[in-house]
């Protein structure tokens, strides 16, 4: 009974998933509390090399940062790519992600196909941070 009301006192209203290569995703998640207020939750969950479980690190980010947030890390990036590296593609990882994404839909689109039932491997990636257990 105590868990259900601290499950509803922040409850999920939007999640965004961003996968990050094969073993890092990162989680936006929309959380609202029991004032009806909404922060954000940045997850960052990247695979152990062991291959038992995830690593997760999380940043809670409230209203009253959201501008500045988004203007340091805006500034940062931008620093990066203007003074650092101007020359460097950044598009590269872009292309390479949507190549491997592809791949990956059409591995699993012929296990479909042929009925396999076998577990992938990565079957224990969490779709959102709720599925997540800490």
């Amino acid at each position: 009974m105590e868990n259900d009301r601290n499950n509803r006192k922040f409850e999920s209203v939007y999640s965004n998933k961003v996968r990050a290569g094969k073993r890092r995703t990162y989680f936006f998640d929309v959380k609202k509390t029991k004032g009806n207020d909404y922060y954000i939750t940045l997850t960052e969950s990247t695979k152990r090399f062991n291959g038992d479980g995830y690593e997760r690190h999380k940043i809670f980010l409230y209203k009253e940062d959201f501008n500045r947030f988004i203007e340091g890390l805006e500034e940062t990036v931008s620093y990066i790519k203007t003074e650092l590296m101007p020359d460097y593609d950044y598009d590269e990882y872009t292309r390479k992600n949507q190549e491997w994404e592809s791949r990956r839909e059409n591995e699993d689109f012929d296990q479909q196909d042929d009925d396999v039932a076998e577990v992938t491997s990565d079957s224990d990636e969490v779709d959102s941070e709720e599925d997540m257990s800490w």
